[in-house]
Formats: C-alpha cells, sequence, structure tokens
C-alpha cells in the first residue's frame, strides 16, 4: 500500500507537477461525488475536514473525527473504492475555533484536536496558528506561528509517529471566500515564503524534528479568491516570481486555497506553476445547491402549493444567523439573495441541521416515483437534462445532485495532469 508521503511526493516531478483535488466539504453527497470521481480516475480521493467542521467537540457537524473517518469509509464501501485509496486530511487545524480563549487554553484544545484527527487516521494536516487569541493582535509573528505549528505536529507525532505529512503556511484566503472587494488580491511575496519555510524549519527541528521531513507543502495566496459574485482567476504571470521560490525549496510543493470557480485553464496553470494541491469546497456545495433548487422549482409546478425547500433554508438561516450574519452587508433583499446564491455559499453550514434534511427528504419524497417531463429538465436543469434523456443519470434528486458535482470534480481532473 501506498504510504500518504509518497503520494504527495510524486505531485513534484523532475520536470512537471501532477495535481490532486483536496475536497473539503462535510455534505455526504459532495463526498459521495469525489469518491466516484477517484473510482473514474484510478487515483487517489483526499477528502478534507476543517476545525470548525470537525473536532473533538463536535464543531459545526456535530462530527468528531473518527465519525467523519467513519462517514468517508462508509460512503467509500459504498461505491466500491477501496479505504486504501482515500487520503483524511484536516484542514486550519490550530486554535481557531478557541480563539476567543486565552493562547494555552486555546492551544490546549487544539493540540487535544490534532491528537484526535491523528488517532482517527488523518495523515495530511494543514497545522494553521495563525490567529491571535484573548488579547493577543489579530496577526501573530512568524515565529510565535511556527512554534505553535511544531507544537502541534509533535503531538500528532507522538500519536502516529511517521504516519502523518503536514502542510505549513497561513497566508491564505479568508475561508469560504473574501467579503470585500478583489482588486487587492497580490502573490505572497517569495522572501515572505523563504522566511517562513526558514522559521518553521528551525521550530520544527527544535520540537518535531521527525515531522520536519515530511512538511511536503506550503500554504501561499497565489491569487486566486472569489467573493460574493465575482472570482479572481489565476494570471501565472502575476505570480511568476513565487512560483520561481520553489527552486529553492527541494521536495517542495504549494498548496493553494480558494481555487473554487476557477476555470479550467487556470486550474491547469496552478499545477504547472506549482500549485498542485487544489483545495475546492464552496464551489462544490454551491453546484448541490444550484441542483436542488432546480429540482424545488420542479417539484413546485408538479406540485402546486406544497412546502419549498427555498422557504425553508430562508427560515432556517433567518433563526439562525450566526453562519451569514457578518459576511452578508447590505439591505435586507440585497442579504436574502445573498443567503441563497453567494459565491462564498454560506448556506452550506445549514445542509446539516435537521430541519434542513427535513426539508431535503421532503423533496425527494415528492419526486419519487414521478417521471420529470424533459421540458422541465431543460428549463431548470439544462445541463443534466441530456444526460437524464440519454439515461446516463437517474432522475432523482441525489443522483442529480451528485452528477451536477462531479460536473466541477471532473474540471479538476482534467487540470491534475494524472491521478495519484
Amino acid at each position: 500500500m501506498q504510504t500518504t508521503f509518497a503520494r504527495f511526493a510524486a505531485l513534484r516531478g523532475e520536470t512537471a507537477f501532477r495535481g490532486v483535488t483536496s475536497v473539503c466539504s462535510a455534505h455526504p453527497w459532495v463526498i459521495e461525488a469525489a469518491l466516484e470521481q477517484a473510482k473514474a480516475d484510478g487515483g487517489t480521493a483526499l477528502i478534507e475536514a476543517t476545525c470548525n467542521q470537525v473536532n473533538q467537540e463536535g464543531g459545526y457537524t456535530g462530527l468528531r473525527p473518527a465519525d467523519f473517518r467513519d462517514l468517508v469509509w462508509s460512503l467509500a464501501d459504498r461505491v466500491g473504492l477501496a479505504r486504501d485509496r482515500v487520503v483524511l486530511g484536516g484542514d486550519h487545524l490550530g486554535p481557531n475555533p478557541w480563539k476567543s480563549l486565552p493562547a494555552e487554553a486555546a492551544m490546549d484544545r487544539a493540540l487535544a484536536m490534532v491528537e484526535s484527527y491523528a488517532r482517527a487516521g488523518f495523515t495530511k494536516l494543514h497545522l494553521d496558528c495563525s490567529m491571535g487569541c484573548a488579547g493577543e493582535p489579530a496577526a501573530l509573528g512568524d515565529s510565535v506561528v511556527a512554534g505553535r505549528a511544531a507544537r502541534l505536529a509533535a503531538r500528532a507525532e507522538a500519536v502516529a509517529p511517521g504516519a502523518t505529512v503536514y502542510v505549513i503556511g497561513t497566508e491564505v484566503p479568508t475561508p469560504g471566500g473574501a467579503t470585500e472587494g478583489l482588486d487587492h488580491l497580490v502573490p505572497t511575496a517569495p522572501e515572505a515564503v523563504l522566511e517562513t519555510h526558514a522559521v518553521h524549519e528551525r521550530a520544527f527541528r527544535e520540537a518535531a524534528p521527525s515531522a520536519w521531513e515530511r512538511v511536503i507543502a506550503m500554504v501561499v495566496q497565489p491569487g486566486v479568491e472569489f467573493g460574493h459574485e465575482d472570482v479572481a482567476i489565476f494570471r501565472p504571470e502575476a505570480a511568476a516570481a513565487l512560483s520561481a521560490t520553489l527552486r529553492r525549496l527541494p521536495g517542495l510543493v504549494f498548496e493553494a486555497h480558494s481555487t473554487d470557480y476557477q476555470p479550467g485553464q487556470a486550474l491547469r496553470e496552478l499545477v504547472r506553476s506549482g500549485y498542485p494541491i487544489l483545495k475546492v469546497g464552496p464551489g462544490l456545495s454551491f453546484a448541490l445547491r444550484e441542483t436542488l433548487y432546480g429540482l424545488d422549482a420542479i417539484a413546485a409546478i408538479l406540485s402546486p402549493g406544497g412546502d419549498r425547500l427555498f422557504d425553508a433554508m430562508e427560515g432556517l438561516m433567518l433563526a439562525r444567523p450566526q453562519q451569514w450574519r457578518s459576511h452578508y452587508a447590505g439591505t435586507p433583499d440585497e442579504q436574502r439573495v445573498l443567503r441563497h446564491f453567494s459565491y462564498s455559499d454560506r448556506i452550506r453550514y445549514y445542509w446539516p441541521e435537521p430541519e434542513a434534511v427535513a426539508a431535503v427528504a421532503a423533496l425527494e419524497q415528492k419526486l419519487a416515483g414521478r417521471t420529470i417531463p424533459p421540458t422541465l429538465l431543460s428549463q431548470y436543469l439544462p445541463r443534466l437534462a441530456e444526460r437524464v434523456a440519454d439515461g446516463l443519470v437517474d432522475a432523482t434528486p441525489k443522483s442529480l445532485a451528485i452528477e451536477a458535482v462531479r460536473d466541477v470534480l471532473r474540471v479538476y481532473a482534467g487540470a491534475c495532469n494524472g491521478a495519484i
């Protein structure tokens, strides 16, 4: 069985990079789509959970790392993908969920989280200690960030020695999308990359020397991001100096966050330029939501007067605004549109809620046993209508949603230059 380190070492070849799609989602249908895609490609499914989604206290999904692992493995068994072709990753692991606490209290929780991830068999960990905790500045110095990350690595090594690869670096787009205009984006400065690498090497060699040899990637800002209604497309010429720093960092690659909504050519250029780990999350759940809302419109035509999925989600988000209120500004009408249709897709936080699960199940029930007229599929789900007509996809909500997510993943697969 190929080790996680060997898989990621293969990303950097002698003359070219090979890419891998990092799927950052806890939605079972999105995960199932990623596993189906890996099965079709003949490669590895890299499925990652974030510190806020999944942690030892349950996160916003209610899942602990072992629960998330069991979910992924059960879905892999269902689609017929061998478990040894699944790599589990943890994203932004650090004190962020507890940053309102004093630093040591927050780090104690972060250490417990990393331990729970390592015990559950997660073998790719992005360590992110960039955020200030109570009484600290919002942005911390490199030495503090690196020292805390090394402590997390040491805890993972104590639990699962030699099993894990690590990603360092914290100059990343805002998780889940920007809340401001994108005209300010500047790729990470080459000198900042070299300094971050040097500071982390010193910290790791002191606190977790065995882990340093398995640091396989660094997170940087190559100039990609998405806002509520626009996307900053990768321009390789703007990031040329940043990309060139990899010549001075043997064995390392860059990890690109927030690659959602990038066109295929931009994704290919990211891989070619040294950013072969392509993280995507909101772009996948956006495709799932588009499909569910298309089916919601179809169901309303076939059975007028019933409850609508849109209305159920609107009521849920208004009742519990914590996940969107600080992200969506504007008038009440503008906020309503953003709640459902923003690229940042804050609605994804609500799909695990019991009310949302029940609303989706009700939509499935409305359409169960009914033949959806091809004219309605053409109207509301035109990209999928022909495949339904050809018998390639079943006209059920789950099948259509998974196919829509796979359409996004196929673009990533086309950019990755061969499965790992």
